[in-house]
């Protein structure tokens, strides 16, 4: 039985609004397949209240003034990458911010040379 002056709060239990409650429930976005290395810059397009946009994602847009990984912006926000990836997505969905893919590293060396090397490390 809580009293009087008792919290429902415990200050190390984090925020009260889960994570998933400002995506609103949705676990998918056409920010799902973004990398955790694309660079995430805002397009400069006119943010207005009206938008509908959370303060979530308005930090979103104020982070990525410069770019920013995908990463970077879940660490800074602190939130899950699932619902970072969420939120990116609507905001990629309207035009408010660009997402560049990471370039192509080159192919992978193949099996052979990697037990090479592996070998000849063995003999050093």
């Amino acid at each position: 039985m809580r009293t009087r002056g008792e919290q429902w709060l415990d200050e190390e239990a984090g925020p009260i609004v889960r994570p998933y409650a400002l995506i609103r429930g949705r676990t998918r976005s056409s920010g799902d397949d973004l990398d955790l290395i694309a660079m995430v810059t805002a397009t400069g397009a006119p943010y207005t209240g009206e938008a509908g946009l959370g303060p979530e994602e308005a930090r979103i847009l104020k982070l990525a003034d410069r770019p920013m990984s995908v990463a970077d912006i879940a660490s800074e926000i602190d939130l899950p990458l699932g619902v970072v990836r969420v939120l990116l997505g609507d905001l990629q969905d309207q035009d408010m911010i660009s997402v560049r893919a990471p370039a192509h590293a080159g192919p992978r060396p193949n099996e052979r040379i990697l037990k090479e090397v592996i070998n000849g490390l063995r003999a050093l």
